[in-house]
């Protein structure tokens, strides 16, 4: 695994997380061992989220060997966030969340900002926490996906019936 701390290293943070000792690690554990940085517990939707990324077998834990490709994912989030926190808040503001949002690639309104923020501030600070700026780009990778595939000719316009519409949003897994 490129890029992934050594395997005795993850062993032992594994094993501390995994409280007991069950060789597995469930949302609970997880969210634990998470940190934001401001001592407030991960949000637990975030952790389900990534949860059910890494779980394979879909049991709601996550093996020894999904926790290290987990690991790695947020540590590699945690990086990027830290390089959109330009005033190194610990929490990224609307206009940080704008250029980390048009540096991947998408480009939304003003309006559709103020959407995000109300959205992913759970402090109602105008501040998005690591936690939370994980999930509102999974939410937006996730739905981008989904809306993608009714996109056809890619001109960031679809047309679908409102079955089709309801069929899209349940089946999203966000």
């Amino acid at each position: 695994m490129a890029g992934m701390p050594d395997r005795a290293y993850l062993q032992n943070v594994f094993s501390q997380v995994d409280k007991d000792r069950s060789g597995f690690i469930d949302a609970r554990e997880l969210q634990s061992a998470l940190s934001n940085g401001n001592w407030t517990p991960f949000n637990p939707e975030t952790v389900r989220l990534m949860i059910g990324m890494f779980d394979k077998k879909g049991s709601g834990t996550i093996s020894f060997d999904e926790f290290g490709y987990l690991w790695k994912y947020v540590t590699d989030w945690q990086q990027c966030f830290r390089s959109f926190d330009r005033d190194n808040s610990g929490s990224i503001n609307k206009g940080e969340l704008k250029t980390a949002i048009t540096t991947f690639g998408y480009r939304f309104s003003e309006q559709f900002y103020d959407v995000l923020m109300r959205r992913f501030d759970r402090s109602n600070k105008g501040a998005i926490f690591f936690d939370d700026f994980i999930q509102c780009c999974i939410v937006l990778h996730t739905l981008t996906q989904a809306f993608s595939h009714h996109d056809q000719d890619r001109d960031g316009v679809i047309t679908i019936s409102y079955e089709q519409f309801l069929h899209m949003v349940f089946s999203v897994r966000v």
